[in-house]
């Protein structure tokens, strides 16, 4: 679970999909992990679909609770 953690933390919010790519962790094992996590209110969890190339793909968009990545470097627009 420190992984998926670590993952999310580093990019700030991800796919299901993508977590076990980048980690090497099967996606079934990923998702149970996650069930774990929300569940103890570590993640947020939410339903996602998305049509590529007309295929309809279901997946889950994962972030840590409470954890907002820092800003981008780079011009700020002017108020």
């Amino acid at each position: 679970m420190i992984e998926i953690l670590q993952c999310l933390k580093k990019h700030g919010q991800r796919l299901d999909s993508e977590i076990a790519t980048e980690i090497g962790m099967p996606l079934a094992t990923v998702r149970q992990r996650l069930v774990g996590l929300a569940a103890s209110r570590a993640v947020i969890m939410c339903n996602l679909t998305r049509f590529e190339n007309g295929k309809r793909v279901e997946a889950w968009q994962c972030r840590v609770s409470g954890y907002i990545p820092p800003v981008a470097p780079g011009r700020k627009p002017k108020a």
